[in-house]
């Protein structure tokens, strides 16, 4: 019999490494030796803080590029560079230093901040929390996915995938080990893109896909 689904909660902890860039060039040679963490926060940090502006640039890098070098055509381009799409941070490390070094040959003038406007490298740390809640059956599961904190979403789809040796997310990998008969929920599960949307409506997409399999038990 399969251990039961331990539900966690998580905060996403900023961690400043002193490091900052204050153009496109320092920006791109900053990214070529920061730790992996730096790009994980910058990426994913943006979904457990509360938004303010800038909501069409899913990442820091890119509400950067358009809040402060003013440089529409790269915030775009690295608002469409998607963490899911790269098979671990080092990938995506290689995926943004493109994008930046092809903007470089394109342009005469190097996009500058102003002094107060530069990008601060922040890591991340993740600090988790055990809720006591365990989950025995898929029904069970199914019931719990819309009460679930923010927090608990982003640990057990997203954070997961650099936990577990698949990449996968927590859900997936639990409803197949309950056994095959779960091997299509698990799948549509894992097909989602977390990256393009908001916590609260991931928890709803989740809520929705385990209402369609309709579970008994």
């Amino acid at each position: 019999m399969a251990d039961p689904f331990a539900v966690k909660d998580c905060a996403l902890i900023a961690i400043s490494t002193g490091t900052h860039a204050q153009n496109l060039r320092e920006l791109r040679d900053r990214l070529e030796t920061v730790h992996p963490g730096c790009i994980y926060y910058h990426f994913w940090g943006g979904l457990l803080r509360p938004q303010f502006d800038e909501p069409e640039y899913m990442n820091d890098f890119a509400a950067w590029s358009w809040r402060s070098l003013h440089d529409t055509r790269l915030a775009e381009r690295l608002a469409l560079v998607d963490p899911t799409r790269s098979k671990d941070i080092e990938d995506l490390r290689r995926w943004l230093i493109e994008v930046i070094e092809q903007r470089l040959d394109e342009i005469d003038y190097i996009p500058w901040s102003k002094a107060a406007h530069q990008f601060h490298f922040a890591r991340s740390q993740i600090v988790v929390f055990d809720t006591h809640v365990r989950i025995q059956h898929a029904k069970k599961l199914q019931e719990r996915i819309s009460r679930m904190s923010l927090g608990s979403i982003f640990y057990h789809f997203i954070d997961a995938r650099r936990r577990t040796e698949q990449g996968n997310n927590d859900f997936s990998q639990w409803l197949l080990s309950l056994g095959e008969e779960y091997a299509d929920l698990a799948g549509t599960i894992a097909a989602i893109d977390p990256y393009f949307t908001t916590l609260a409506s991931l928890r709803n997409e989740l809520d929705a896909v385990f209402k369609i399999y309709n579970l008994e038990r």
